[in-house]
């Protein structure tokens, strides 16, 4: 038994066509959804996610503004910058990259920015809205995620969903959806006990740790769904995720690779939040 592939490359450019064609009837209305990046430093992988992101936008049709920012840049100049775009009509949507430098509060970053352009997800907010079920903004893994799930006519409701993280940006959203979906969810951390004995019962297993290889194909359910959240580069430069995926593509029913699963579908969701911001802009 080999698990097929889910392949979140092709599902995101066929979101991507949607996201175009939702910016071109906006045109039309003289509305030109917009996105604002904001970059604080230099690091190197936050500058190549920055331009994967404005590239996608413009791709797409809406306009992508990237904002840079010096390192020790002081919180108090970011946190004005945001209000300026808190209240600049043309800015549908804002994103700070995260992580930002030491001496700035990442927590009332995210709070400054505008709940109704805040296409991350992250604000407290929307946190809320997402735990009540009445979600505004996802955050754009997770949403992703359930897409890749959708399209692959996984059935969720009543599954077993088990979920190897518990970040605020994929693990603790993730398991409000699959809540929301109807799956019984259980949400493992660094501390849970016989890890294994966990992911072994998922129907759909959820990894985003950040540790390349912490499942592999002995701790998984045979016929289950696993979604490999991870990037891990490697010392000779290749990427892994955190599933290790020779193992587990021999036990899984379906499986995403790294790279080209999960990753294209975050930036693609990115694009379906900021249209969405712009669209409720221009219903009200």
């Amino acid at each position: 038994m080999s698990a097929r592939i889910i392949d979140g490359k092709a599902l995101a450019q066929r979101v991507r066509e949607d996201v175009r064609e939702r910016a071109v009837a906006l045109k039309a209305k003289g509305i030109v959804p917009g996105l604002t990046v904001v970059l604080v430093g230099e690091n190197p992988a936050s500058q190549v996610y920055v331009r994967n992101k404005a590239a996608a936008c413009e791709q797409a049709g809406m306009r992508s503004r990237v904002i840079g920012l010096g390192a020790d840049t002081p919180e108090e100049e970011l946190l004005d910058l945001i209000g300026t775009l808190n209240d600049d009509p043309q800015v549908h949507g804002i994103l700070v990259q995260l992580p930002l430098p030491g001496h700035i509060d990442t927590g009332l970053v995210i709070e400054t920015i505008s709940a109704a352009k805040d296409v991350d997800g992250f604000h407290i907010s929307n946190a809320g809205l997402l735990m009540t079920g009445r979600p505004l903004f996802r955050p754009c893994t997770p949403y992703g995620i359930m897409k890749m799930l959708e399209s692959e006519d996984i059935p969720l409701r009543g599954a077993e969903a088990v979920i190897v993280g518990a970040s605020n940006i994929v693990g603790k959203p993730m398991a409000m959806l699959l809540l929301a979906a109807g799956a019984t969810v259980t949400l493992c951390n660094s501390k849970t006990q016989d890890l294994g004995a966990q992911t072994r019962r998922a129907d759909v297993l959820v990894v985003a740790t950040g540790r390349p290889g912490i499942v592999n194909g002995s701790m998984i359910k045979p016929g289950s769904v696993v979604i490999d959240v991870g990037i891990n580069r490697l010392p000779e430069g290749g990427l892994v995720g955190d599933v290790d995926f020779k193992s587990a593509h021999a036990v899984a029913g379906a499986i995403t690779p790294v790279p080209g699963g999960v990753g294209p579908m975050t930036i693609a969701m990115l694009l379906v939040n900021t249209i969405e911001a712009a669209e409720r802009g221009a219903a009200s």
